[in-house]
């Protein structure tokens, strides 16, 4: 199973310019996240920070009892090793051939013979549909198998945690759906965490199990998918449904002036070019049929339904909606009720503070509203 990820109160600048701030979440072990925001909130600088090639200004950032913020240079490689790393780009070596490109972390970082080399980048290779490609230059291949062979070098030390930055970026709408459906098999198969930059809505909204977004320097929300997508949160409602009106402007956030100005216009009919209302909690995408059960569905459901009754009622509403005749039996949750939680897990009427209070163990992949006046918590 994939490595845990805690991260608290992470802060990174640049000189005067702070590009977010007191960053806190959980990312569960063996489930797939995905981190949204507006271009230029620093969701690059945030995977940079977590494999240590940034270092952030205060906070901590976790991996098997591991603080990478903190730790020596010798405990920082170690953990490293943990990663695998697919760049926007794929960061190919242009003068290598794909073999090669995916053979040099093994060449780099272990003592392999080229034997052993050759069976592992097959199989790697093998696993994102790259197979008799392995002499081609990157060059001479298509901007999709790129990422897949940026994809296959990524897996060829067996990583416990894989962070992808912008995996769609530069690719069409189809060549986008099948990397979102090799990175679900490749979860179902290894059961690796994975981290997820991307602006793809679409990928978003089906493909992981739980969903954060940076904006304003703060991390607005990160949670269950469910509480994102029913989300009445201004600046994610009008992300995920792609609208001019709303928080985010066209270089930063809007003053009150302007947001008002543009709501009198929508008032009045004016058109802004966005889809309808997307909000609502679409069917996660499935493994491919014939591979293994996705085992960090089955970990975030238990989860999920744990926290149920702290979530907001149209979470609530979808987590119930999305789950199987077999699921409603387990967690002892019929379809006509709002919000069941299994034996064992229901709480006793309590105060909100007492609830979070008792909640402080779990991981912080729960709900916790925007704090007023501020971007959110986490």
């Amino acid at each position: 199973m994939g490595a845990e990820v805690v991260v608290e109160g992470l802060t990174k600048s640049f000189g005067r310019q702070t590009i977010w701030r007191d960053v806190t979440l959980t990312l569960p072990p063996g489930e797939v996240s995905v981190m949204l925001g507006p271009s230029g909130t620093g969701k690059s600088v945030f995977l940079k920070s977590m494999i240590g090639l940034l270092k952030p200004d205060r906070g901590k950032c976790v991996i098997n009892g591991v603080d990478i913020v903190s730790c020596s240079e010798r405990q920082l490689y170690e953990i490293r090793k943990l990663f695998g790393v697919l760049f926007q780009d794929g960061a190919l070596f242009g003068s290598m051939n794909l073999f090669d490109n995916v053979a040099f972390p093994l060449r780099e970082h272990t003592r392999k013979s080229e034997s052993e080399i050759r069976q592992i980048v097959l199989e790697k290779m093998e696993m994102v549909g790259l197979t008799g490609a392995e002499k081609k230059l990157p060059g001479e291949i298509s901007g999709g198998m790129r990422k897949r062979a940026g994809l296959a070098r990524a897996l060829v030390l067996d990583p416990e945690i894989i962070l992808c930055d912008e995996p769609d970026s530069g690719l069409d709408p189809v060549r986008t759906a099948y990397l979102s459906q090799l990175l679900i098999d490749l979860n179902a198969q290894i059961d690796a965490t994975i981290l997820i930059v991307t602006h793809n809505i679409n990928l978003a909204r089906t493909v992981p199990d739980n969903l954060g977004m940076l904006f304003r320097r703060e991390l607005v929300m990160f949670g269950p998918r469910e509480v994102l997508l029913t989300s009445e949160e201004p600046v994610v409602e009008q992300f995920l449904n792609g609208r001019r009106i709303g928080p985010i402007g066209m270089s930063e956030e809007k003053d009150t002036a302007t947001m008002a100005a543009e709501q009198q216009l929508a008032d009045a009919g004016h058109h802004d070019g966005s889809t309808e209302d997307v909000r609502g909690v679409v069917p996660q995408l499935q493994p491919t049929p014939g591979l293994p059960e996705r085992q960090g569905v089955r970990r975030r459901k238990d989860r999920v339904m744990s926290i149920l009754h702290t979530l907001p009622p149209a979470a609530q509403e979808g987590i119930i909606e999305s789950l199987t005749p077999a699921e409603q039996q387990r967690y002892n949750v019929h379809p006509h009720m709002m919000a069941t939680v299994p034996a064992g897990h229901r709480p006793s009427p309590q105060p909100r503070e007492r609830i979070q209070g008792d909640l402080a163990d779990l991981p912080q992949t729960q709900w916790q509203p925007p704090q007023q006046g501020q971007g959110g918590g986490a």
